[in-house]
């Protein structure tokens, strides 16, 4: 898989650290962040957002938490992925 770096949350002091990437393939984002606390998963697991989807976090998805410092990362990757899926 190759991947496009996008960014690192600027304040990063070398341990783990949000990141962002672009996969060059199918223009997905990955997000690599400080994963949510229980307290904050039920709320989301317990919350109908959108009137009749399931309830829950499935097994193979998790809630993650990104700085808003990163907003400007996040929208460049999202510039890289509208290109590379050739929505513009």
């Amino acid at each position: 898989m190759d991947l496009t770096f996008i960014g690192i949350d600027p304040e990063t002091t070398g341990g783990g650290s949000p990141t962002v990437w672009v996969d060059e393939a199918t223009a997905d984002l990955l997000l690599q962040g400080e994963e949510a606390d229980e307290l904050l998963k039920v709320q989301i697991g317990e919350t109908e957002w959108v009137a009749g989807h399931d309830l829950g976090i499935p097994g193979h998805e998790t809630v993650i938490r990104i700085p808003a410092r990163m907003v400007p990362i996040l929208r460049e990757a999202c510039d890289v992925a509208e290109r590379r899926a050739g929505l513009r």
